[in-house]
């Protein structure tokens, strides 16, 4: 609703509008207390030009991502060109330099009208916060998490502010707010702010403990999600693969020509941060190929609140067995007969040492270079006739079908479990980021949450096929021809609880389970939160992008969520705020993964 639209006009078509939270709890006598840190996600923060090639004149900071995206349609293949990173380094290509935006306006609004943390900060200024004791740790989110302490000292500056807004609040910790990718980054930063230089920030083993009040994590994906696996694979998710069935055309020939998902998949591949997302945990947590954690999920379930940490009704899971289950587990399936046949009855031809065969490509589709280029036509087949990927198999997949990408990615990050702590080697910060290959600081009175949306159909595991022309296309594509509403089936893609983005098991493992209590992931008994958001669309227009969503950005500006953090920001702990509040099956699904604690 734009401001200027008188509240009377609203009002009379509404009914009376509910307080926003930060009116609510300024009358309640709530005050500004703890400093609070926001860590934006990916592709939420603006980034603008500070050195460009010639098509670029007249650009000098101005944004070339967030705000009106004017550029792209002006001048698109220059806009590409600066906002790819180096394919062999992933930072800057030579003689461009593009850098996060700084202060509060880095994140504030995605594009003119759309918000992003601009609600939370209106709120958190009702009961009295101001520039002061609000910082946003804005990064550039192409860079892998360490990348952006060795090209702009980020983390330093993210260490060096917390501990001046310490200082200058009479020694009050701080709360830290990270949404989406920003969660695996803050955990990259607790890692990096305690372990030694050069690699790490030098604070000592309490910093954190020193420092940090909270962290409130929203819309985590702290074990990935399985959208960032069709992204990488084929440059597609559910809303691309959905455009392709409605108008076939379109993505054929709209500003780039032909080629758009090429350049586009071409662009994104530079960008290390996207294999943060890869799902980790392999298939001790996402399943195998005849189980998956959240298996008998059914897609209608309209869900009252039920705060039982412990699994109940046996009688409803053996009806809910009986019925058809998507196999969740096989992540990648070549055709549905696949995706629904035993286990036993599927015949793999390992890809692995597949010969890749000639180059399959012409030399006209190199200004769309994609690695698939130089596969060749059998390791295309190969891939194929493999037939179900699950985790574990997808990561080998992905180091198959773009090897230099993936070997940039995974000098950064890693996807396993860790058998045994101790072992010096994660000590290396590609593991930081991984709750499962880490330890939490040593910070007993600090507290974790995990916030997020649920009610919305999520990605978790797609129906490819063999695309037609492979010559200059991507040879992959999700087969949007298949559904079934039995087994949660729709355009190729198989959803399950979440917030459209990141599944419930991704977003509500760590807290429900994986750090709950004392673990060894958790040796100080840090205090988790699992707190969910029942997603309800707005009731008409007026009311925007809704103050009760659980969509993954639009939970920002969800009433009950930002009531919360007002809350935890002005002194509340988790228990004051009335401990776990869950709608989904996060624990029932958490005591099927076989993990040990």
């Amino acid at each position: 609703m734009p401001a200027s639209f008188p509240q009377y006009v609203t009002e009379a078509i509404t009914g009376p509008l509910p307080d926003p939270p930060g009116v609510k709890l300024q009358k309640e006598g709530l005050k500004a207390k703890h400093p609070v840190v926001f860590v934006p996600g990916i592709v939420t923060g603006g980034l603008e030009l500070w050195e460009g090639r010639k098509c670029a004149e007249g650009l000098f900071r101005k944004r070339l991502w967030g705000g009106t995206f004017g550029e792209v349609y002006k001048r698109p293949l220059c806009w590409l060109e600066h906002m790819s990173l180096d394919n062999e380094t992933g930072l800057d290509p030579c003689g461009i330099r593009v850098r996060p935006v700084s202060g509060l306006v880095a994140a504030d609004y995605f594009a003119p009208g759309y918000f992003v943390w601009a609600v939370l900060i209106a709120n958190l200024a009702r009961i009295g916060y101001e520039e002061k004791t609000m910082y946003m740790a804005a990064y550039d989110w192409r860079l892998s998490f360490q990348n952006t302490e060795v090209r702009d000292q980020t983390l330093s500056r993210i260490k060096s502010n917390i501990e001046l807004m310490v200082a200058t609040n009479g020694g009050k910790k701080a709360v830290v707010l990270p949404h989406s990718m920003g969660v695996p980054y803050f955990l990259h930063f607790m890692k990096w702010v305690e372990a030694p230089a050069p690699m790490g920030g030098g604070g000592g083993p309490d910093w954190c403990s020193k420092y940090i009040k909270a962290v409130v994590n929203i819309g985590g994906p702290f074990l990935g999600v399985p959208k960032a696996i069709a992204g990488l694979f084929s440059s597609e998710a559910k809303d691309i693969a959905v455009a392709r069935a409605i108008a076939p055309g379109f993505l054929d020939n709209d500003i780039f020509k032909l080629q758009t998902l090429q350049h586009l998949m071409r662009m994104s591949r530079t960008w290390d941060s996207t294999m943060s997302m890869i799902p980790r945990g392999g298939d001790t947590i996402w399943g195998g190929l005849d189980w998956s954690p959240e298996e008998g999920h059914s897609c209608g379930n309209n869900r009252e609140k039920k705060n039982d940490t412990q699994v109940s009704d046996e009688a409803a899971e053996s009806a809910v067995s009986q019925a058809r289950s998507a196999n969740y587990g096989r992540i990648i399936s070549f055709g549905k007969d696949v995706a629904e046949a035993p286990a036993s009855d599927i015949e793999r031809i390992d890809f692995r040492g597949a010969i890749k065969g000639n180059n399959a490509a012409n030399t006209t589709c190199r200004d769309a270079w994609t690695e698939y280029h130089d596969m060749g036509l059998g390791g295309i087949k190969a891939v194929a006739e493999y037939k179900a990927y699950t985790t574990d198999s997808v990561v080998d997949l992905l180091h198959y079908v773009a090897p230099k990408m993936m070997a940039r990615g995974t000098a950064h990050f890693s996807y396993g479990i860790a058998d045994n702590l101790d072992d010096p080697k994660y000590k290396h910060y590609k593991y930081w980021s991984n709750p499962l290959e880490t330890t939490l600081p040593i910070a007993p009175e600090m507290e974790i949450f995990s916030l997020y949306g649920v009610g919305l159909p999520t990605e978790r595991a797609y129906i490819y096929k063999l695309s037609p022309a492979a010559e200059c296309y991507i040879p992959f594509q999700i087969d949007t021809s298949s559904n079934d509403e039995d087994t949660c089936l729709k355009d190729g893609v198989y959803s399950v609880d979440g917030d459209e983005t990141v599944p419930v098991l991704s977003a509500g493992y760590m807290c429900a389970k994986g750090w709950r209590g004392k673990t060894r992931f958790n040796p100080s008994g840090i205090r988790t939160y699992v707190r969910e958001y029942k997603h309800s669309p707005p009731a008409n227009l007026l009311e925007g992008r809704g103050t009760l969503s659980g969509a993954h950005v639009d939970i920002m500006g969800n009433f009950a969520l930002i009531e919360d953090v007002l809350r935890i920001a002005a002194g509340a702990s988790g228990e004051e705020l009335g401990g776990d509040y869950v709608y989904s099956d996060i624990f029932k699904w958490s005591e099927r993964i076989k993990l040990k604690l």
